[in-house]
């Protein structure tokens, strides 16, 4: 049975299997309930460098900032046994309720929760100070392949593309509400996509007509105003736009910013803090935070990237470049 904290305490409790809080802003620490979704099907990547990297061992105190499906969250708690502790958050109600399930009767606790909340999560339970900290970025398998969640422009759902529905405006209310301009360069920005100013014009000209509420709705837009044929390109038209929207949305590299900057606190001396990004833009400021911090000692001159073998097992780990950095001061 997984226990729950109560709102008379605000805290998570260590159970013999998962603990969990499950919370709506303002506070990270008030439970509220979940519907129970259905299993995870994501596969983590760079797993094993993952685990060589922090260099873990039993009893060890670490933090999964980025719990998704759990798999890491498992591997780690699985490499510091019944007298350590794995604390993971993630910013989905819905992968906080999946670990119900998925980490049943291993030393976890789990939290809803953006990773720059860990600090305040690690001192909620006395954990001030963890060996490793390891953060997943971006969108994990289970998000961008359910449909209701609006993330993925292959199949027709929800504009909505929230890590948390309980958060900030969606895409489709983005679309609705920023101006031409800011539309454009959010497009340019996050998405690095060239023809932004084409896409931004022609996703205002629809809006004048009727709403844009569908993923399909958005990905039709943007494939029709890129020059070109797109059953040519190498990847689907809509791909940067839809990644624009997204990162904005969930203000993912405001999140990254700001953690690059409190996380190391939370290490020991002789912690490490991995990070695996997907694209540029996750990982350029993740390169520069770790040769430029005085508390921290690169330790990946050069990022980890998957194996001939992962890729062919998870083609969606192709991208993915791991960065480990170790708190010297």
């Amino acid at each position: 049975m997984i226990e729950v904290s109560q709102p008379a305490n605000m805290g998570l409790r260590k159970t013999s299997t998962v603990s969990k809080v499950l919370a709506p802003r303002p506070s990270p620490l008030t439970p509220t309930p979940y519907p129970m979704p259905t299993p995870r099907v994501h596969i983590p990547v760079l797993s094993a460098e993952v685990l060589a990297g922090l260099r873990l061992s039993p009893g060890d105190r670490v933090a999964d900032g980025t719990l998704g499906a759990g798999g890491h969250t498992r591997s780690m708690a699985e490499v510091v046994g019944k007298e350590g502790l794995v604390v993971s958050v993630d910013r989905d109600p819905e992968a906080v309720a999946a670990a119900e399930v998925n980490l049943k009767g291993l030393p976890v606790m789990v939290a809803v929760a953006n990773y720059t909340e860990l600090p305040e999560i690690l001192a909620e339970v006395k954990q001030p100070k963890v060996k490793g900290i390891l953060l997943d970025l971006g969108l994990s398998s289970d998000q961008l392949d359910a449909r209701e969640r609006g993330f993925s422009f292959q199949q027709d759902g929800p504009l909505d593309m929230r890590f948390n529905p309980e958060e900030g405006g969606s895409a489709a209310e983005w679309i609705a509400q920023s101006e031409e301009k800011e539309l454009a360069d959010l497009i340019y920005q996050y998405g690095e996509e060239r023809f932004s100013r084409r896409i931004a014009r022609a996703i205002v000209q629809r809006r004048q007509e009727q709403p844009i509420r569908t993923t399909g709705e958005l990905a039709q837009i943007v494939r029709r105003a890129i020059p070109g044929n797109p059953r040519a390109a190498k990847i689907d038209p809509a791909t940067r736009t839809f990644q624009a929207l997204r990162i904005a949305v969930n203000d993912e590299l405001g999140s990254l910013k700001k953690a690059l900057r409190v996380l190391p606190d939370c290490l020991e001396r002789g912690g490490r803090l991995a990070i695996i990004s997907f694209h540029s833009l996750e990982d350029r400021p993740v390169k520069e935070a770790f040769r430029s911090d005085e508390r921290l000692q690169v330790i990946t001159k050069k990022p980890m990237t998957a194996s001939e073998e992962e890729i062919a097992r998870n083609p969606r780990s192709r991208s993915a470049k791991l960065r480990i950095a170790e708190r010297i001061a």
